[in-house]
């Protein structure tokens, strides 16, 4: 018999690096000390990276304002995938840039997955998940400043109780006003090349 995975516990923080800037983000807690130590430090150094990331996007040394959240995506079956986004903007000017990041994390070792952990090996994962990409962009009639190709081996990626949630970058190809175009995969279209040791195993519902 299986054992019962519970949702981990999770406490909210804050960074008030500066004037006008607030980036909240989750705190595991209740967890053995070397994972609990390993999921918050990759964590507090995505929140780090991220932040740093906007400045060099908007070539700028400060912001009028800048906040940063979090969202928990998927919380159970010994998973935790959450999204960090941060939204700020520089003195003058017109827009402002939210970019995001996401992490998720085995919660009985703190390894973080790569989204290449989550198919078998040499199952030709990028070029079927850009083709699923390709038809939504279509389907949706996402307007694109440029055309896409495919996605990167180290996608950002999150994941929810059934789906993969591929995304990328405002302006990567697409206008500022589409913002950051995500794109939501059933793991079931995927099940044929899910990887049986990763997290989307996971998922799939048991006999």
């Amino acid at each position: 018999m299986e054992s019962i995975s519970f949702p981990i516990f999770i406490q909210t923080m804050v960074v008030e690096a500066e004037p006008n800037t607030r980036l909240y983000y989750p705190r595991v807690t209740h967890l053995p000390d070397p994972v609990k130590r390993k999921i918050n430090e990759t964590i507090y150094q995505m929140v780090e990276h991220l932040y740093e990331r906007q400045f060099i996007e908007q070539q700028t040394s400060e912001f009028a304002e800048a906040l940063g959240t979090y969202e928990v995506k998927l919380n159970e079956r010994h998973l935790l995938s959450i999204t960090l986004s941060n939204y700020s903007i520089a003195p003058q000017a017109a827009n402002g840039l939210t970019m995001m990041e996401a992490l998720t994390f085995d919660t009985e070792t703190g390894k973080t997955y790569t989204l290449s952990d989550l198919f078998q090996p040499d199952s030709n994962y990028i070029e079927i998940l850009s083709t699923i990409i390709q038809k939504q962009i279509t389907d949706r009639n996402i307007p694109t400043n440029e055309t896409f190709t495919e996605i990167s081996p180290t996608q950002s990626f999150y994941l929810t109780d059934k789906c993969l949630i591929l995304f990328f970058q405002a302006l990567v190809f697409t206008p500022h006003y589409v913002g950051i175009p995500v794109f939501p995969i059933s793991i079931f279209e995927l099940e044929e090349i899910i990887n049986e040791e990763g997290p989307l195993a996971r998922l799939l519902p048991t006999v």
